[in-house]
């Protein structure tokens, strides 16, 4: 049996004990001033997705997906994605930690110059890398005079220039997690004779390894897309720096539908890191 409090909720008796209220869901409907913008957003974003899917060639799909130039520049963005996210991992973790953990004159200065890649077009990206590592950079010409070591426009350029643009990514996913962990587990762990680094590698990480895992996929997904500073840095090689996203820019000026094939290919790939990541983002919300 059900009764009303006095504010009109229902309670439920029970025996021994006090009332509980039992909060009963009213379901609002969307003012138009919101419904209205929010049916254009939804529109202006699936749209286009929706004329890729409508325009693919599925009768030629096939034959476009196995032709050798395709798996090459697939191949290749898989395997420089993956050493980028690498890179970013080893040096962008203990970048978070130091963000996170320790207090310092310009901190916020350094955060702000480590997210710059967010905001900065990648193409002034690719050309500030081809100041600092090309032949007649800033480091790059003491690399090639010392160690004969040339990195514009290689294998290895691309892997830079992917690690530069999705970096930042991990940075914040990392540092987020840090600043939400509890710092009393790395103090009690140095306080039982633990060094710092030890409270880091046995007790931080295993903490904040969802958000590492988080940014590492944010990270790799990122550079696997990445287009102005490979193209600016790297060049667009066949078979040595052509990446899926340089391969859909050329095929577009020869042929569209291998364009569209490829298109569908990052789109798979977005979707599937999307999917990964949707779990994370509804426990966090």
């Amino acid at each position: 049996m059900t009764a009303l409090d006095g504010t009109g909720a229902a309670t439920t008796p029970r025996k021994g004990g006090p009332r509980r209220p039992r909060v009963r869901a009213h379901r609002r409907g969307v003012p138009v001033p919101l419904l209205l913008p929010g049916l254009v957003a939804i529109a202006f974003l699936l749209v286009p997705l929706l004329a890729l899917l409508v325009r693919a060639p599925w009768k030629s799909l096939p034959d476009q997906l196995t032709s050798p130039e395709v798996w090459q520049a697939l191949q290749l963005s898989l395997i420089s994605a993956t050493a980028a996210t690498a890179v970013s991992l080893v040096l962008g973790v203990p970048l978070a930690w130091i963000l996170a953990r320790t207090e310092f004159p310009g901190r916020g200065l350094l955060r702000a110059l480590v997210t710059l890649p967010l905001v900065l077009p990648p193409v002034v990206g690719g050309v500030a890398l081809l100041l600092a590592l090309g032949r007649n950079g800033v480091v790059g010409k003491w690399l090639d005079s010392w160690f004969g070591i040339t990195l514009p426009f290689t294998t290895t350029g691309v892997i830079i220039a992917e690690a530069f643009v999705a970096m930042p990514f991990l940075v914040i996913s990392v540092e987020g997690t840090l600043r939400a962990a509890d710092p009393r587990f790395e103090e009690a762990a140095t306080t039982l004779g633990a060094s710092r680094f030890t409270a880091f590698r046995r007790v931080t990480l295993p903490l904040i390894a969802p958000g590492i895992a988080a940014g590492a996929v944010l990270a790799w997904a990122r550079a696997l897309g990445e287009f102005g500073a490979t193209i600016t840095f790297a060049g667009n090689f066949p078979g040595r720096t052509q990446t899926m996203p340089l391969a859909v820019y050329l095929a577009l000026q020869n042929d569209p539908e291998a364009a569209i094939s490829l298109s569908l290919i990052l789109l798979a790939v977005s979707i599937a890191v999307l999917a990964g990541l949707r779990d994370r983002w509804m426990t966090g919300a």
